[in-house]
């Protein structure tokens, strides 16, 4: 026998036949796209495999260059000893001699000193000797109060001055207000001396002078100056 469901309403009166119906699922309202976000997603991954991309050739775009493996002096012959290889991602602004071209610059003199760990360059080499022919090499040591500022480089052009010793008057002048002077090259500038921070600039001037600027040095009379590019 069936029975037959009975409601009660909230006054308690029975209610009879009511079934319940099918129940509606919740409404989930669609999230709402942006375009400008998408875009800006796509590009964010187009610029990482960009740069993933470009990583990867500069890895496997490698250059076989030159090395310095030890110590070279300004004006030093260069040895085979002297030099290494090194495989290395090379920036096309950076100058540097080709590993199959070591044996052009075995042979030729340090321009610079060259230190280990460092790439040679083209132009830290010559084939010249710093000491041209009719030149003569004069050290001058320079106290730390009369260093220049400037680095003082192979190749810098500087003037060679006479002083009057301390307590004298000059008699070297070449007028009543110019001092006598010549002019010179920088070959080499060691560093400072410990202790004392004197400088040693060995100085190639003609060989006309050359006896005359070592004079002026031996009696402390003798200063240095930078010249203008242009030796003036």
């Amino acid at each position: 026998m069936s029975k037959t469901q009975v409601d009660t309403a909230p006054n308690g009166v029975p209610q009879q036949g009511r079934v319940a119906g099918p129940v509606a699922p919740p409404r989930v309202s669609a999230r709402r796209r942006r375009p400008g976000v998408i875009a800006l997603s796509l590009a964010l991954i187009a610029a990482g495999g960009a740069g993933v991309a470009v990583l990867l050739l500069q890895v496997g775009n490698r250059t076989d260059v030159v090395t310095v493996v030890r110590d070279v002096q300004v004006g030093q012959v260069l040895t085979e000893d002297d030099l290494g290889k090194a495989s290395v991602a090379l920036d096309p602004a950076v100058q540097a001699v080709r590993a199959d071209n070591l044996k052009s610059v075995v042979g030729k003199r340090a321009a610079v000193e060259l230190k280990p760990g460092s790439l040679l360059a083209p132009s830290q080499v010559t084939k010249d000797n710093l000491v041209k022919a009719g030149e003569q090499l004069v050290p001058i040591g320079l106290e730390p109060k009369q260093i220049p500022a400037t680095a003082l480089v192979p190749g810098q052009k500087v003037k060679l001055v006479h002083v009057p010793a301390q307590g004298t008057t000059d008699t070297a002048k070449t007028s009543d207000s110019e001092p006598r002077t010549m002019d010179g090259r920088v070959v080499k500038a060691s560093g400072a001396a410990p202790g004392t921070g004197i400088v040693v600039v060995d100085v190639a001037t003609s060989a006309t002078d050359g006896p005359t600027a070592a004079a002026w040095e031996a009696a402390g009379t003798l200063r240095l100056v930078l010249a203008a590019a242009d030796g003036n």
